[in-house]
C-alpha cells in the first residue's frame, strides 16, 4: 500500500493553532481558499488569452477548478486499485489554491515582473506559497496545513523532465524553497503537478481553436488518433492513463507512450500557441506596459513612503488605491527597504481587467477642471 512517507501530525500542521470542527482539515483548507480574496480574483485572470472579449475563453478559477477535480478523480481512481490510499480532499485543496499568487495575463504578465526585478526573480509557485501564508486577510494569511502549502509551492505545471513522481525524501523547508526544481511531500501534491498538464494542454488548444489561432485539422495526427481533439477527451484519455499505469507501481506517472504524446501535445502548444505572432504582440504589449506601472509606483513609493495621505496630491486612483493597500498590510510591510516587494505583492494581485485600468489611469494625463 502506498502511502505518504511522513508522519500525519507534519501534514496536518498549521502556523497558528486553531479549533477544530466538523470538518476534516484538508476540507476545511478547501473553505479556506474559496472564501479568500485572492481566490476570488482569479476569475478575472486570464490563462493564456489575457483580457479576452469573449465569455468562454478559459480563466484562472476554471483551470484551478480543473486542475483540483482532475487530482481528485486521480486520487479515487488509484484508491479503488488497493494499492494507493490517497486523500482525494488534500489533493483537491492543493489543485484550488495551486495558482492563487499567479501574477495577471498568465506567464507573460509573470516574466514581466521578473524582469523589473531582475536579477531576482518572480515566480508563481512561490507567490502563490507567500500569498496564502503570509498576505491574505491583509497579512494574516490562511494559516492552510502544511501538506497543502506544500503541494502549492511544489506544484511546477512546467516541468516535463521526469514521468515517474515521488515524494520528497525530507519534509520541504516552505520557506526556504526559491526555484522550481523541489518536489512536494506527498504523492498528492505530485498528483497535482500532472493534473497541471492534464488541464491546461487541452483547454489551451480549444481556446486557440476559439481564437482561430489553429484549427483542428493542425493538431498532430498522432495526438488526435490518440489522445483526442478537445478538451473533454485529452482530459479523460490523460487521467485514465495516470491511473492504469501508476495502479500498481510505488509512483505517479503516465505510460511511457502517453507521455510521448504530451511532450508532443507541447511542443505543438508553444509552437502554434504560445509563440504565435499574435501572442507575441501582446506580450510585448504588457511587457512594457507592466514595466511602466512597476516605474510608476517605485516613483510614487519613493515620493511619499508611508506617508499615506500624501498619495492625494497625484490625483490619481491609482495612487491612492496603491496608498491604500499598503496601509491594509501594515503588518507586513514596515520597512522603505520593502519597496520592490510591495510593488510585486502588488501588480501580482491585480486581474487582468484592473491591470489595464490602472495602466491606462498611469498613462493618460489628469484632467483639467475649468470654473465657471
Amino acid at each position: 500500500m502506498n502511502k505518504n512517507p511522513f508522519a500525519e501530525e507534519l501534514y496536518l500542521s498549521r502556523t497558528h493553532p486553531h479549533t477544530p470542527d466538523v470538518r476534516d482539515e484538508y476540507f476545511r483548507d478547501q473553505t479556506k481558499i474559496i472564501h479568500s480574496l485572492p481566490f476570488r480574483r482569479l476569475k478575472h485572470k486570464t490563462q493564456v488569452f489575457f483580457a479576452p472579449d469573449n465569455d468562454h475563453i478559459c480563466t484562472r478559477i476554471e483551470h484551478v477548478l480543473h486542475v483540483a477535480t482532475i487530482a481528485a478523480s486521480i486520487c479515487r481512481g488509484l484508491n479503488k486499485s488497493g494499492n494507493w490510499d490517497l486523500n482525494q480532499d488534500l489533493a483537491y485543496a492543493i489543485g484550488l489554491g495551486h495558482d492563487i499568487g499567479h501574477a495577471p495575463f498568465g506567464h507573460e504578465g509573470e516574466r514581466a515582473i521578473a524582469a523589473c526585478i531582475a536579477p531576482k526573480t518572480f515566480l508563481h509557485e512561490i507567490n502563490s506559497y507567500r500569498v496564502v501564508e503570509h498576505l491574505a486577510n491583509c497579512g494574516e494569511g490562511l494559516n492552510l496545513t502544511f501538506a497543502v502549502k506544500d503541494g502549492i509551492i511544489c506544484h511546477c505545471g512546467e516541468d516535463f523532465a521526469t514521468n515517474q513522481l515521488r515524494p520528497a525524501q525530507k519534509p520541504n523547508d516552505l520557506e526556504k524553497i526559491t526555484g522550481r526544481n523541489q518536489m512536494p511531500s506527498t504523492y498528492e501534491g505530485c498528483i497535482v503537478r500532472l493534473a497541471d498538464k492534464i488541464a491546461y494542454l487541452g483547454r489551451d488548444i480549444e481556446d486557440a481553436i476559439k481564437a482561430k489561432l489553429i484549427t483542428k485539422t493542425d493538431i498532430p495526427q498522432a495526438v488526435q488518433r490518440e489522445l483526442g481533439t478537445n478538451n473533454g477527451e485529452i482530459i479523460s484519455t490523460l487521467s485514465l492513463d495516470l491511473i492504469h499505469h501508476s495502479a500498481d507501481k510505488d509512483y505517479i506517472g503516465f505510460s511511457p507512450e502517453k507521455f510521448e504524446l504530451i511532450s508532443c501535445l507541447r511542443t505543438f502548444n508553444y509552437e502554434h500557441i504560445y509563440h504565435n505572432a499574435q501572442m507575441r504582440q501582446r506580450k510585448e504589449t504588457i511587457d512594457r506596459r507592466i514595466a511602466d506601472l512597476f516605474d510608476y509606483l517605485c516613483t510614487l513609493f519613493d515620493r511619499y513612503g508611508f506617508d499615506f495621505t500624501a498619495y492625494d496630491k497625484e490625483g490619481k486612483q491609482t495612487a491612492r488605491a496603491f496608498a491604500n493597500y499598503i496601509r491594509s498590510m501594515r503588518r507586513v510591510y514596515t520597512q522603505p527597504s520593502q519597496r520592490d516587494e510591495i510593488i510585486v505583492d502588488y501588480i501580482a494581485g491585480m486581474t487582468d481587467s484592473y491591470a489595464l485600468s490602472v495602466m491606462e489611469d498611469v498613462i493618460l494625463p489628469n484632467s483639467i477642471k475649468f470654473l465657471g
